[in-house]
């Protein structure tokens, strides 16, 4: 039991340091279990060639010291992160412009479109060009008889061949109707030199014949003809040009702030470009992805999705930190409940909606947090891992690398701190497991406490007037005399040691005070002893044993008209060492 309460102590020092070889060592001294130095010891040899590079990022984690002293605004950022936040801008004002930020499948549908457009385009210039020729070549004939005969023959037949092609079915007919047509017509040109005017007239009336159908369209198909191949294209393409240039930029956001618009969004990108150690082209893929995905997955229509209330006490939001960080609590020991198992986790649809809830849950936490650049625009989660189910479930574990993959996608830099409290001993195990697909900066975040030292690490972390009951604070539901307002005070009580808290009183007042000791099984008593010399001590809580059992707060008033102190007593006859926390007020009343 010695060793459970000093390896904590141990690794409790350089926690605020947040150093990220430290707080590995914090996190498996924390856990005070004897797997810990088998753990310790894999990990380097793990990454014995990757350690020139986890240098190189723990020194840019170090320069930092912790998270809560990076700054947010952009004034006082060093040169090179000024310079990556601006080419960041750049490249979101280029994808804006070229509306970027949209799901690939709405790419893909337009793609196909066009190519078919074209496709089609193309067999009716071809009709179009048959058309034409046949009128063009049509007043050939005419031309012909005032000349010779040798060049005529092979064009007048031009017309009839492309009408009966047209007509009959096979193309591979077309050369017998070729010779059959020349002696034709060479028998037409030789009887018009002993007749011409016959024969023009006939040549004549069977050319209207053949060309009477588009007379009307001789004009436009001809203007058009003598344009085709290349000006009908640029003449298709030209409006689709004019169409590109007139879109205004897309306009996006995230969390309710827009990409690019004031300080605020610069917060925003200092998140992405810290989740990717302010590599401009990563960290702009992230934001274009998040974007996408947040599309595609329905973020914003989800607020207002009704997804029920089952797990409002698996996870919940209650306090703050002493930073003022927003304290959001994830129960995982709930899921002890076999019903509530089975509703969340049973096949894929539920897990579904679990991971649907959990993100709406997480999207309304996050708009209420201040993303000015003075303001706070972290979380701390705090992990209850008591009586929770081991990794061995395998659908908890799927759901669970589901929400993680998600959440390390596409919500970067977050959490202020990740406390693990109430750690078993198959958690070692489950970290090795998940530890891959964290970031360094991210592991350097974590922090882990065994059941006998999670109050400590807690109240390390998180006021006790701020901490719910059920971890060792002093807030709970429904109306109390005491508020969050009203600080508390902590207290470390030796073992075989006897304590003692006095609360001062004035004449006419009644003071209130509670008290708690976490773990309790220490023996407790309050008197009221007055100044004068001659008063009588008066018992106000006859010394009793409160055992573990009777881990609660005691509150308790007394009611004076002279001045005094009212003494607590709390005397710790075990082997530990126990965490005492007390607040008090005195209120004036008249008689």
């Amino acid at each position: 039991m010695a060793e459970e309460t000093q390896k904590p102590e141990a690794a409790a020092a350089p926690a605020p340091a947040e150093e990220v070889v430290v707080e590995k060592e914090s996190e498996q001294e924390a856990a005070s279990e004897k797997p810990t130095d088998a753990v310790v010891e894999d990990k380097p040899a793990e990454a014995v060639e990757e350690e020139p590079k986890v240098e190189a990022k723990d020194t840019k984690v170090t320069e930092s010291a912790s998270f809560k002293e990076e700054t947010n605004i952009a004034g006082e950022l060093p040169d090179p992160q000024k310079k990556a936040l601006d080419e960041l801008k750049q490249l979101i004002q280029e994808a804006l412009n070229k509306h970027e930020f949209t799901p690939p499948p709405a790419k893909d549908k337009d793609k196909p479109a066009p190519e078919e457009k074209k496709e089609e385009d193309q067999p009716a210039t071809s009709a179009a060009e048959t058309e034409v020729k046949v009128e063009t070549e049509a007043p050939a004939p005419v031309e012909v008889k005032e000349e010779e005969k040798a060049d005529p023959p092979i064009e007048a037949p031009a017309p009839v061949e492309v009408r009966e092609e047209e007509k009959a079915d096979p193309p591979v007919e077309a050369p017998a109707p070729e010779t059959v047509v020349e002696t034709e017509v060479v028998e037409k040109v030789s009887a018009a030199d002993d007749d011409g005017a016959k024969t023009v007239e006939a040549i004549e009336e069977s050319v209207v014949a053949v060309a009477t159908p588009p007379p009307a369209e001789k004009p436009e198909e001809e203007a058009s003809s003598s344009l085709k191949p290349d000006e009908v294209a640029q003449s298709e393409e030209k409006p689709e040009e004019a169409e590109v240039p007139p879109p205004t930029p897309q306009e996006v956001s995230i969390w309710g702030i827009p990409l690019l618009a004031d300080e605020r969004s610069d917060v925003i990108l200092l998140k992405f470009l810290r989740a990717r150690d302010f590599k401009v082209k990563d960290a702009f893929t992230m934001i274009k992805n998040t974007v996408i995905w947040r599309k595609e997955f329905g973020v914003d229509g989800l607020l207002d999705e009704e997804l029920g209330n089952e797990l409002e006490k698996v996870v919940f939001m209650h306090g703050f930190d002493k930073e003022g960080h927003p304290v959001c609590y994830n129960v995982y020991g709930e899921f002890q409940n076999k019903e509530l198992y089975q509703n969340t986790f049973a096949d894929e649809e539920k897990r579904s909606k679990f991971l649907r809830w959990r993100i709406q849950f997480l999207e309304k936490s996050i708009r209420k947090l201040d993303f000015s650049p003075n303001g706070i625009s972290t979380i701390v989660q705090v992990n209850d891992l008591k009586n929770s189910p081991g990794p061995g479930k395998r659908e908890l574990r799927q759901a669970t690398n589901q929400a993680l993959h998600l959440l390390q996608d596409n919500y970067p830099e977050f959490v202020a701190k990740q406390v693990f409290i109430n750690v078993p001993w198959w958690y070692l195990a489950f970290n090795m497991m998940i530890s891959p697909f964290l970031t360094q900066r991210t592991k350097s975040k974590f922090v882990c406490a065994s059941p006998a030292k999670s109050s400590d690490i807690l109240f390390r972390y998180i006021a006790p007037e701020q901490v719910p009951v059920q971890y060792g604070g002093l807030s709970r539901d429904g109306e109390q005399e005491f508020t969050v307002a009203d600080a508390a005070t902590e207290v470390t009580i030796k073992p075989a040691t006897k304590h003692s808290v006095e609360f001062p009183v004035t004449e006419k007042s009644t003071v209130v005070w509670e008290v708690r000791v976490v773990g309790w099984d220490v023996n407790y008593g309050a008197e009221f002893v007055p100044t004068a010399e001659d008063g009588y001590t008066v018992i106000v809580s006859k010394t009793r044993k409160v055992g573990p059992a009777d881990e609660t707060v005691i509150s308790n008033s007394f009611k004076t008209g002279e001045p005094g102190k009212i003494v607590l007593t709390i005397d710790n006859q075990t082997t530990k060492k126990k965490k005492l926390v007390y607040r008090s007020k005195a209120k004036p009343y008249s008689e």
